[in-house]
């Protein structure tokens, strides 16, 4: 059977992943926080025909005779670049200006995962939550909560909530943390817009926002997706005609095996 095909297979394979990668990332082009996806590929290896060899007496050297075997796909990235910030004016509405995570956990501060889309919202007692209810932590993963007789909650760039009480006098309800990853393209998606930490992310450092190389937060903001519509529909088309090429590889294998075939009539 002739290599070309079974490298063309190949290959409409990859530009299928490519595809959904794709999808995925248009279908989430207004999703707080998200970050796009990215396909890349690499040869799969080459058969040698003939190896290289050393000048000699009276002769030169050979460079190696190879045929490739087809394409594989490299890596999926998640790319992490900051999104542009839509004001909101709403004051639970939650941006990072620069690099970092908000962290999320339950009561007890525990089960973390991590995430950029900062919408967040008060639960029946007072505690800072994301649309999942699952709680916003804040220094020393505790959680934040502010009293039912509040007025004028303000959060600061340092991650300081603040609210004013009954008697009009400013009150301290906690401090937001930041995450920050030796590596965060190594973190995996689970979902709902949340991120979790992997073996090749490295340990989260967690600190104040502004400190430890973390961003700061931005009130009354929230963070797009970093998702490039041009970009992306230019990638569909690339993926499109790649993969249409490769089914023009089968095809004509396919006729060059049919005049083998026919050769003995």
């Amino acid at each position: 059977m002739l290599r070309s095909m079974y490298s063309g297979i190949g290959a409409m394979r990859n530009f299928q992943t490519k595809l959904d990668v794709i999808g995925n990332n248009i279908a989430n082009v207004n999703t707080y926080g998200f970050k796009k996806g990215r396909t890349i590929f690499k040869d799969l290896m080459s058969q040698t025909i003939s190896g290289a060899s050393a000048p000699g007496a009276g002769r030169g050297g050979t460079n190696p005779k190879q045929v490739g075997l087809g394409a594989q796909l490299a890596a999926i990235d998640t790319v992490h670049t900051q999104g542009s910030l839509q004001t909101t004016g709403r004051v639970l509405d939650l941006a990072i200006s620069g690099d970092g995570f908000f962290v999320i956990g339950d009561s007890s501060g525990n089960n973390r995962l991590y995430t950029r889309a900062g919408n967040f919202y008060l639960d029946s007692q007072g505690y800072i939550v994301n649309a999942d209810g699952q709680y916003l932590l804040g220094t020393g993963g505790r959680t934040i909560k502010i009293p039912a007789d509040a007025k004028n909650i303000s959060i600061g760039s340092d991650g300081m909530v603040n609210y004013v009480d009954a008697n009009g006098a400013l009150q301290q309800a906690g401090q937001i943390q930041l995450a920050k990853f030796v590596n965060n393209d190594a973190l995996e998606k689970v979902g709902n817009n949340l991120f979790r930490d992997t073996a090749n992310s490295g340990q989260p450092t967690t600190g104040t926002p502004g400190t430890g190389g973390t961003g700061t937060i931005v009130s009354g903001s929230l963070e797009m997706s970093n998702v490039d519509l041009a970009e992306e529909f230019t990638e569909m088309i690339v993926a499109q005609r790649g993969f249409q090429a490769n089914t023009r590889i089968i095809t004509t294998s396919d006729e060059i095996l049919q005049e083998l075939v026919n050769l003995k009539k």
